[in-house]
């Protein structure tokens, strides 16, 4: 499941469920870099390991964020942690006053975390979130990720652009680190809207684990196609516009998730009758 949550406090952060004001940061500025650290890292099988929510270069300051991070509970089990432990020493350190919401779900967790000091902004780097996970007992390559939902303000402002990378983890086996530079994805699907089948068009420019599913506004993954390792070149992939059950899916606004190599891409699809 994948929850949205935002605030609204002295500092003007969004209400709960509500987006931030239409004003945002003036073009040309550096944004905010953030990661999932470290970026590739190999366990043992059943092993406990860290990962942070960093932002990892100095850019434009912000006071508040909010992000979604996903993961595949068959390979990882996220671990409970309290909020001293989980909440990064970058933001508890700039103000002795937080509005902190933290909420675990099956496959995603949701993290809103804002600074009620008045006229405090930090520009980077720092530690934003402290995540642990319990490694499966199957040796695989899997990844954490960011879900759509990531944000950065400063006093209700957007920050952008906002640049994230992903984590690797090698369970019981090596992380190809593969060629330098972000994957390039393609993910094209026709007809959209569609009123059944569909054709996903998929496409990388190296080879890598590859993975497709489609999941609903709320997070929740309602089809996952059969993971592959991908190589360079374009391949298609048919969907009828059913659930994993078989079940046909109601009407709506879908999203189409690609991800090679670590790095993902993601569509929208609308499903009509």
């Amino acid at each position: 499941m994948r929850l949205r949550l935002c605030v609204m406090a002295a500092l003007m952060v969004p209400l709960l469920g509500v987006g931030v004001p239409a004003a945002q940061a003036s073009p040309g500025t550096l944004g905010v870099t953030v990661g999932l650290t470290p970026a590739v890292q190999q366990v043992t099988p059943g092993a406990v390991f860290d990962l942070y929510l960093q932002v990892t270069q100095a850019g434009d300051p912000f006071n508040g964020f909010d992000a979604v991070i996903g993961f595949d509970p068959a390979a990882l089990t996220r671990l409970p942690l309290s909020q001293a432990e989980q909440e990064g020493t970058y933001m508890r350190e700039a103000c002795g006053n937080t509005f902190y919401v933290y909420k675990a779900g099956a496959s995603t967790d949701t993290i809103t975390d804002v600074l009620l000091c008045g006229g405090v902004a930090l520009p980077g780097p720092g530690q934003l979130f402290h995540l642990r996970f319990q490694a499966s007992n199957t040796p695989q390559v899997t990844a954490v990720h960011f879900l759509p939902g990531l944000q950065f303000y400063n006093a209700g402002i957007y920050v952008k652009p906002v640049y994230s990378t992903d984590a690797r983890i090698g369970i019981g086996m090596p992380v190809s680190v593969g060629p330098t530079g972000p994957v390039r994805l393609t993910l094209v699907v026709a007809p959209n809207p569609s009123r059944g089948n569909l054709l996903f068009t998929v496409g990388a420019d190296r080879a890598g684990p590859e993975s497709l599913a489609v999941f609903d506004l709320q997070g929740r993954m309602v089809r996952r196609f059969a993971e592959t390792r991908s190589e360079p070149g374009i391949r298609a992939v048919t969907w009828d516009g059913c659930s994993d059950t078989g079940a046909r899916l109601a009407p709506g606004v879908y999203l189409a998730r690609l991800e090679v190599a670590g790095r993902a891409v993601w569509r929208r699809v609308t499903l009509i009758r």
